[in-house]
């Protein structure tokens, strides 16, 4: 991907001695948006391409997905397709939306958009000398990318559906028949919001449901004190409401997954902020279990999707059947507790 924060990195391809002297003239220019495509690349193993950047380019080093930016009336699948071709000798045979991500600087504003490709045809290789990679999803986290990168990375590694496990301590059949049929639906990540009358009692049943699910396949993230997750084993934190306005700063190490649950633009910077990884939007349609709430409808929650900086899920009203809409509007997937299996 062959494109630059700060407009320096076309010119060293052609001055690589001289760049200094444009300097001035790059910062004063470049006042749209530069619009990049970018593909999350996929084999049949389910591991994803990346590719390491030159040293002598900006943030040369680092690793980074394919792409480049649109040419002049170009649309976005034109320019994946032509960029894969130029870069790795592949060519394009299904493509869907995953992410749009805005940065803001000093001179330009970029626009990755980010798409997945899970269908190509030809041998990848690196046409630009660059080295390139096969990883799984869980290994994205142990390169290091662009820091613009991290919402990418976090949203090739999340699913398209969140299920959420509610239930109380005090009928610990039903929730471990939740998370059975959660574990025999294929479902990796799900939400642990359970209550329990302390700490002790909620650490204890966590744990015997983390032993229960890592070994099908299933990871939980806690909707509990992120000081719980690292003592139950757990894959992460979602913070609620109530926690979310008191977050100064990550609150768990990048291994592990922080959620946040939003329902205003306001949160959603918040989290963003925060570290956070994804955000559950809601109330996107009515739902049983908040019928007060007034529901954004899905152009309100497509718009402020399209401004947020992080994958986000759609949840109130949700099931499967809602992933393709939701998709439509730029989210990561869906979210819910009702069918999903969990409920």
């Amino acid at each position: 991907m062959h494109f630059s924060t700060d407009g320096v990195t076309v010119l060293q391809k052609f001055f690589p001695q001289n760049i200094a002297p444009f300097n001035h003239m790059i910062i004063q220019s470049h006042p749209s948006v530069l619009h990049v495509a970018v593909g999350v690349v996929r084999n049949g193993l389910g591991e994803i391409l990346i590719a390491r950047r030159h040293d002598h380019l900006h943030q040369g080093g680092l690793w980074e997905f394919p792409g480049g930016k649109l040419e002049p009336d170009e649309t976005v699948e034109a320019a994946l397709s032509r960029e894969l071709r130029e870069e790795l000798a592949i060519t394009v045979e299904h493509a869907t939306p995953l992410i749009k991500i805005r940065h803001d600087y000093a001179d330009k504003q970029v626009l990755l958009d980010v798409w997945q490709v899970d269908a190509f045809s030809g041998k990848p290789q690196g046409l630009e000398n660059q080295p390139i990679l096969w990883v799984s999803p869980g290994e994205l986290r142990q390169f290091d990318f662009p820091a613009g990168n991290r919402p990418i990375v976090a949203a090739a590694r999340l699913p398209e559906y969140y299920p959420i496990v509610d239930g109380g301590s005090d009928d610990e059949e039903a929730l471990f028949a939740k998370l059975e049929r959660l574990c025999q639906g294929a479902y990796t990540l799900a939400q642990w919001r359970v209550t329990a009358p302390d700490a002790a009692t909620f650490l204890a049943l966590t744990r015997r449901a983390v032993d229960f699910c890592r070994p099908r396949g299933l990871d939980l993230v806690l909707n509990a004190d992120p000081a719980m997750v690292l003592q139950a084993g757990a894959a992460g934190v979602h913070l609620n409401s109530r926690r979310l306005p008191g977050l100064k700063q990550r609150p768990l190490p990048g291994s592990l997954w922080v959620g946040a649950s939003c329902h205003y633009l306001e949160e959603i910077r918040q989290a963003e902020q925060g570290g956070v990884d994804f955000v559950l939007l809601s109330p996107v349609l009515p739902t049983p279990s908040h019928p007060d709430a007034r529901p954004l409808g899905w152009d309100q929650f497509g718009a402020w999707v399209g401004q947020a900086r992080l994958p986000v899920f759609a949840l109130g009203g949700m099931t499967r059947d809602h992933q393709s809409q939701a998709r439509e509007h730029g989210a990561q997937g869906v979210a819910g507790i009702r069918g999903f299996g969990g409920a």
